[in-house]
């Protein structure tokens, strides 16, 4: 029976494709008595296009295993996020640490209008028309970090609309 829920759950994930990006790779140091412990530290996002993304940190001794680390991650915090056709619901702004993004709604054919981490992130969540703002720190963390609570914060229009009990297209 065990065996059973193994086997479906390992089929499940077969059939989600999920396309990963590298957003940053930084060398970093470790001062210690003996020298410099040299590492990297990897920033990596996760989606399969459909709404669904994330982001993750690794961190290892090569630069491959911290983006295995970091893709392993970015699976671990993975977001639904509502599309409205090929863009986002409505404006919405998100701010981590340093980081500030504005992300506002664009009709069809506008393209991904974005730069670094964001343009990574709404392109693996399927976003294909928006227009954003990155504002205050250009730091690649704290910018996807600020992206992602954006994302976090939106409302499905449907959910929306039966809350207030009203039709969705007089939102």
């Amino acid at each position: 029976m065990v065996a059973e829920k193994n086997i479906k759950r390992d089929e499940m994930e077969d059939e989600v494709e999920f396309k990963d990006q590298v957003i940053s790779i930084r060398r970093v140091t470790k001062v210690v008595k003996g020298g410099k412990n040299l590492s990297f530290s990897a920033l990596a996002a996760v989606g399969d296009g459909k709404g669904l993304v994330g982001i993750g940190k690794g961190k290892a001794r090569e630069v491959p295993m911290a983006i295995a680390k970091a893709v392993e991650n970015a699976k671990k915090h993975m977001i639904q996020v509502p599309l409205a056709d090929s863009t986002i619901p409505h404006f919405i702004k998100g701010v981590d640490g340093g980081g500030q993004v504005i992300l506002r709604p664009a009709s069809k054919g506008t393209g991904v209008i974005a730069g670094g981490a964001v343009r990574v992130i709404m392109e693996l969540a399927g976003i294909k028309d928006i227009l954003t703002k990155s504002i205050r720190s250009n730091n690649p963390i704290s910018v996807a970090n600020a992206t992602m609570a954006a994302l976090k914060k939106l409302n499905d229009p449907e959910v929306v609309s039966k809350k207030r009990g009203i039709a969705k297209d007089s939102l």
